[in-house]
């Protein structure tokens, strides 16, 4: 790191520039990417001078920006992998206004999803985008996240109205508008959102918020194969229901949620439906509905749970599910992927991912959120077990060539990063000049999280 440029920003930043190692090393990773690269620099920015600040050091002295929050990306799309500025925005985390009767709220990028929600449901509202983890609302942006509501919801590219966002000019520039629909001009919005921090920097959101169900209730729904339940997803979004949530995960991941959380839940494939209604009697003619469509898809049992602390543990351990995994199998180094694809292939898809795994002799895991075709396979193995990763990565390129041919994406909600590269090239390949070229637009340097997505 240029000598000059450190002293440009302690002396501007103060305490709120570190280099001490174990500062350096947190912000090295993320949640599941193997590699760790230590950046030379952290920076914690406060406000939106700051990140411009930092971005003029960056400018000045030709040096790299990865924007940060809390690290829970899974593709790598924080690891400064050519050193220079860890740009943290963990503490640009204030709720700036609940706007109850517009349904939206501005906040800042490292509010995390679950804090939002917390204080708008004393309005009657919450946010939508749940994807396990406590990840900021700039992160999910920036990666176009989803999870467990996007069947009904949609993804963050559904949620954002509007955004701030510094560039690396030094500009300070505004997309979208508070309006739920506009047709003015190009739609720059949707370009920053799932850019991964390559073109610019979210300084803050203007973010949808929705009515509170009336009526909930949660099915666990338990069956004999991970193909049955697949089918039964299928046949339940086929109904007309229109779920909040579909989860799958196998009996692999029920054990491992079992043992990490302490629960007793049935270790067979299971599929976790989550519907609302208007009113009670509207949501007992959906259930009995559910039911039937569950019973013929071949389930096994069918628990209903209607009280809010039942319905909380069911999802709390659906989210725990990849910790879980990974504490089952201590000492090993796990990979996980999601593919999605159109929603009648994901039978098909999910037959094609299990007999893989099993011509190969992996031990993985699959859960997912069934409902709107996405799902994920984490594997694992010892690190100096060089015959297992080979077959992890053939099995992981081959799960992504058959999604392809059917339609489908190399990744529904995870990204890019740098473990996904290769799978953008044989996915679009054509459109990656024009990419670039966009790229160049916005960060001529290539100074803003180089070395993703590309």
């Amino acid at each position: 790191m240029h000598a000059e440029a450190l002293d440009a920003l302690k002396a501007h930043f103060l305490a709120q520039v570190s280099v001490a190692p174990s500062i350096l090393e947190s912000h090295s990773r993320d949640e599941s990417y193997p590699e760790t690269h230590l950046p030379d620099v952290v920076v914690f920015a406060e406000s939106e001078a700051d990140v411009l600040k930092v971005l003029e050091v960056a400018r000045t002295f030709q040096m790299p920006v990865v924007p940060f929050a809390v690290g829970s990306s899974i593709e790598g799309q924080v690891l400064p992998v050519q050193g220079g500025i860890s740009l943290d925005l963990s503490r640009m985390n204030r709720v700036l206004q609940i706007q109850q009767h517009d349904f939206c709220a501005v906040v800042q990028p490292g509010v995390i999803y679950p804090e939002l929600s917390r204080q708008s449901r004393p309005h009657g509202l919450f946010f939508a985008v749940d994807p396990g983890a406590d990840a900021s609302l700039g992160g999910m942006a920036s990666t176009n996240a989803s999870g467990t509501g996007a069947v009904k919801y949609g993804t963050m590219r559904d949620q954002v109205l509007d955004m701030r966002v510094a560039l690396l000019s030094g500009e300070v520039i505004h997309v979208g508008s508070k309006a739920r629909k506009t047709s003015a001009g190009y739609d720059l919005k949707h370009l920053f959102i799932g850019a991964e921090g390559t073109l610019g920097v979210i300084t803050e959101l203007t973010v949808k918020l929705h009515p509170l169900p009336v009526a909930v209730a949660v099915a666990k729904v338990t069956f004999d194969s991970v193909q049955d339940a697949v089918n039964c997803a299928v046949t339940v979004m086929g109904a007309g229901l229109n779920p909040e949530r579909i989860e799958l995960v196998d009996a692999r991941a029920v054990q491992a949620v079992n043992q990490y959380k302490g629960t007793t839940h049935p270790e067979t494939p299971t599929l976790w439906i989550e519907l609302s209604g208007s009113g009670e009697a509207l949501l007992r003619e959906n259930l009995d509905i559910l039911r039937e469509c569950c019973m013929e898809s071949c389930a096994t049992r069918f628990i209903l749970a209607r009280e809010e602390p039942e319905r909380r543990e069911l999802w709390e351990s659906r989210h725990h599910a990849f910790y879980a995994l990974k504490r089952l199998n201590p000492g090993h180094e796990t990979h996980t992927t999601d593919l999605c694809v159109p929603i009648s292939q994901l039978p098909d898809v999910v037959s094609h991912t299990q007999e893989l795994c099993l011509q190969h002799g992996l031990d993985a895991v699959l859960l997912g959120h069934v409902g709107d075709g996405n799902y994920h396979v984490l594997f694992h193995g010892d690190a100096a077990d060089e015959a297992t990763w080979t077959s992890i990565h053939q099995v992981s390129d081959l799960m992504v060539q058959k999604a392809l041919e059917v339609g489908g994406t190399c990744t529904g909600e995870h990204g890019i990063g740098l473990r996904k590269r290769k799978y953008l090239e044989q996915e679009h390949g054509d459109l990656i000049p024009y990419m670039r070229a966009i790229k160049q637009v916005f960060d001529p340097h290539n100074l803003l999280n180089p070395g993703k997505i590309f």
